[in-house]
């Protein structure tokens, strides 16, 4: 028994006809849309990097600018500081001119001063510029309990007043350098 070898047949043509290859202007068409597509991806993935880049660089902004607010701050402080200074040696200045010109003044901050060391007081000490001793002799004898010491290294205005366990600084820079701190800190730095 010899078997019958197969023979080939013909594939049938009935089969639909293979596609139509794209015409340029399909060709076109499909490369505009994948680098448009191509485009708004990389938009989005670059949008989104940059905004944390921007984030990153804003927060480095906060904190350059915080930095440079604390030494401004402190420098503020400190122009607040001198110009406090300049105003209490001009004032001392012009206290000094006052006193010269009404030599009543001093004799009133005098008078003030040994009030404040409190009554009774005995032997007190009563230090003052020599010049403004002498200014001040025709009202010393207001004073009978009051030692005059003359002090070459107190200004001009400056009075000090030393008793029994009481000190009394009325140097003019004290008197102004409280006033300023009053001025300065009015609720007493609250």
């Amino acid at each position: 028994m010899s078997a019958e070898p197969a023979l080939w047949r013909v594939p049938a043509f009935d089969a639909p006809p293979p596609p139509k290859p794209p015409s340029i202007q399909d060709l076109q068409r499909i490369e505009d849309a994948a680098r448009k597509e191509g485009f708004e991806a990389g938009r989005r993935e670059g949008f989104k990097a940059g905004e944390a880049e921007v984030r990153k660089l804003v927060a480095q902004i906060e904190g350059v600018v915080e930095a440079m607010a604390r030494p401004l701050g402190r420098l503020d402080d400190d122009v607040h500081g001198a110009l406090g200074q300049l105003a209490v040696r001009i004032a001392g200045a012009l206290l000094g001119r006052a006193y010269d010109a009404e030599p009543e003044l001093l004799a009133q901050l005098v008078r003030t001063a040994i009030d404040a060391a409190g009554p009774g007081q005995r032997d007190i000490e009563l230090r003052l510029h020599p010049d403004d001793a002498s200014v001040l002799e025709p009202w010393l004898p207001q004073w009978p309990d009051a030692r005059v010491i003359t002090d070459p290294q107190l200004a001009r205005g400056d009075v000090r007043i030393h008793g029994d366990g009481v000190r009394i600084d009325a140097r003019t820079e004290a008197r102004l350098q409280a006033a300023l701190a009053a001025v300065m800190n009015p609720a007493g730095g609250a």
